[in-house]
């Protein structure tokens, strides 16, 4: 039968847990509110963003990547090439399969939207003090860790 002590323990967890995602989903509905990205939803501008990081991606590899259906993740492609965001390049190698590429206006809109959420973060951290600025400066290598963690799923 678990301790109390055991039990506080998961409830603690539970409860970090819960406040990380709390505070991660606040700190990302904030910087969603940017001006830049114009009209993009935010699957539009994970593709984008994705797009724009890693140069040409595969589709078949972006929808695996991003957790997208197929579907959704043409429909999105389709939008963001009429917006003249992304462009289709066929594989040099074989011509069945497609690839995303970011074209120069992408680029720009991705990099705008960067420096607006940056600005934003950079004011937000202006506002705290000292030790709450040291504190997430020293918690980026366990943030970092977990964003992978994550990223690569179950073992």
């Amino acid at each position: 039968m678990p301790s109390r002590t055991a039990d506080r323990g998961i409830a603690t967890e539970v409860e970090t847990a819960g406040r990380l995602r709390t505070a991660l989903g606040r700190i990302n509905r904030r910087l969603r509110h940017t001006r830049s990205h114009g009209a993009l939803s935010p699957s539009q501008w994970e593709v984008l963003s994705t797009v724009a990081r890693q140069g040409q991606v595969r589709i078949a590899e972006l929808a695996d990547a991003g957790g997208f259906n197929p579907t959704m993740l043409s429909r999105i492609a389709a939008k963001l090439e009429t917006d003249g965001l992304v462009e289709r390049v066929q594989d040099r190698e074989d011509a069945r399969v497609a690839h995303l590429a970011v074209t120069s206006a992408g680029r720009r809109l991705h990099a705008a939207v960067r420096a607006e959420r940056t600005d934003a973060l950079l004011l937000g951290l202006d506002r705290l003090g000292d030790r709450d600025r040291r504190a997430i400066v020293a918690a980026l290598p366990a943030l970092e860790a977990l964003a992978k963690q994550l990223r690569e799923g179950p073992a």
